[in-house]
């Protein structure tokens, strides 16, 4: 297993939807490792292939909630339904997100407090959760991912604003910039 690097906006992969995994064989086990590694190393609570530069349709989740519950896995060709989101601006406290190919920032961003995720796992069998709160974030968060979509993308223009200046301030917003969980200084 390995640590890999974390493409940042603006990488041509975190850009395009991702192409479905075909089969399920020891390269995709091998990458689904690393991506664990990956994802906890940043430290994060999901990860997309494409943010390790790997333009197919599976991301990882490991998340503790409230009660102590550990959801920790891989989803494999995911497909996700999801509830409306509630009307209005987000609560600051409660739905501020961040992203590991926005390292270091985090914004509110309203989301479904519902989403209900079916998948295959790496044992090629499928599954489905149904998710409430803070999973059903992390899996529209995800899933988000493997349709080219950031939740930058998502966010009002005020908050798109800033964004614009942080990309331009940090270099962003191009091919081949990343970094490394455990080596360079940064959080999402």
């Amino acid at each position: 297993m390995a640590v890999l690097p974390i493409r940042i906006s603006g990488d041509p992969v975190l850009h395009s939807p991702a192409e479905p995994v075909e089969t399920i064989d020891d390269e995709v086990r091998r990458l689904v490792a690393d991506m664990f590694e990956t994802m906890d190393a940043a430290p994060g609570v999901g990860l997309a292939a494409p943010q390790v530069g790997v333009g197919l349709r599976l991301f990882t989740y490991g998340w503790v909630d409230e009660e102590g519950n550990r959801w920790r896995g891989v989803a494999i060709n995911p497909e996700l339904l999801i509830s409306p989101p509630p009307p209005g601006d987000p609560d600051l406290d409660e739905e501020s997100e961040g992203c590991l190919s926005f390292p270091g920032e985090r914004f509110g961003l309203r989301r479904a407090d519902r989403a209900l995720l079916r998948a295959t796992d790496l044992d090629g069998d499928e599954f489905e959760i149904d998710a409430h709160g803070w999973l059903a974030r992390i899996f529209q968060h995800e899933y988000d991912h493997l349709d080219g979509t950031l939740y930058t993308d998502r966010l009002s223009y005020p908050d798109r604003k800033i964004v614009a200046k942080i990309t331009k301030k940090l270099g962003w917003g191009r091919p081949g910039v990343s970094w490394m969980p455990g080596v360079d200084d940064l959080e999402g």
